[in-house]
């Protein structure tokens, strides 16, 4: 793996600081960007499918876009909030790469840092906490149109500071296969640069001078899943991008990533997000 497939270009959405009082409470939050939460007093949990996490002061938490997971608040809290989008093209998400811890230890350069996010990024913070207020179309896109025109200084700054908190994730994250198969990285990469048309796993299999059963194979050892589900995830994942971003017909949206039936791009939609492509929209289309 090289080192340039983890490098990225990250847009900052929103930044701030909230209080609550056991009003943090939302369902099945499932969106597009990551989201870092440094917690400055209080405890509260996220809740994810691969477990339950218990916030604690002085601590940063990670949740990767396209997360499916809950708020649970019983008391007071207090932190900060960041919303990142990673601009990604047709690249990997660093997030296919790395698997990242979801709870560190915050030193005490990263209040500081925060602080000065908010200071270069005014009006980034959130006016409502319900995500449906923000996960939503035009919220994004304003948002991303906002950080494109900040000043070139202040983005670049903004862009190192995101960079270091990264880093503090990164620090004790693994790879999900550092020495992956370089047939399968290669098969990654085409497969995310080609998302949207006809993906034909005989054409993967003969580039790599493989099999089609000895490809199937040898991806599933590398992924920890087969091509196909691979393919449907990453296909989901940028039709919600689209659902939430492009003013299109579900049809369309089905039909440009590669479906050639409605009801089976429905019902992988459902299996994937937990809901269906018509509820995701209306609830994106909201302000």
């Amino acid at each position: 793996m090289d080192k340039e497939d983890i490098k990225r270009d990250f847009i900052l959405l929103n930044v701030g600081a909230a209080k609550h009082n056991a009003d943090w409470n939302w369902k099945d939050v499932h969106s597009p960007f990551a989201r870092i939460h440094f917690v400055r007093r209080g405890s509260a949990k996220i809740i994810r499918e691969d477990g339950t996490f218990n916030l604690r002061k002085n601590h940063l938490y990670l949740t990767p876009s396209y997360t499916r997971h809950t708020y649970e608040c019983n008391g007071p809290l207090e932190l900060y909030y960041l919303h990142i989008y990673e601009d990604l093209g047709r690249n990997l998400s660093i997030f296919d790469l790395i698997n990242f811890p979801v709870e560190v230890e915050a030193d005490s350069l990263v209040a500081s840092l925060i602080r000065r996010l908010i200071d270069i990024n005014p009006k980034r913070e959130l006016l409502f906490y319900d995500p449906r207020s923000y996960d939503n179309s035009s919220t994004l896109a304003d948002n991303i149109a906002r950080q494109k025109s900040v000043p070139p200084a202040y983005e670049l700054e903004t862009q190192g500071i995101l960079t270091q908190i990264f880093s503090r994730f990164l620090v004790k994250a693994e790879y999900k296969n550092r020495d992956i198969e370089k047939r399968i990285l290669r098969s990654l990469r085409y497969i995310h640069k080609n998302i949207e048309q006809a993906i034909d796993l005989n054409y993967l299999a003969k580039v790599n001078f493989l099999t089609k059963d000895h490809f199937i194979r040898l991806f599933k050892k590398e992924m920890k899943c087969t091509p196909w589900k691979y393919i449907n995830q990453k296909r989901i994942e940028t039709a919600q991008l689209k659902l939430l971003i492009d003013d299109t017909t579900i049809k369309d949206i089905a039909y440009s990533m590669g479906y050639d039936s409605l009801p089976y791009f429905n019902l992988m939609f459902k299996k994937i997000t937990g809901e269906t492509p018509g509820s995701y929209k209306k609830k994106t289309r909201l302000r």
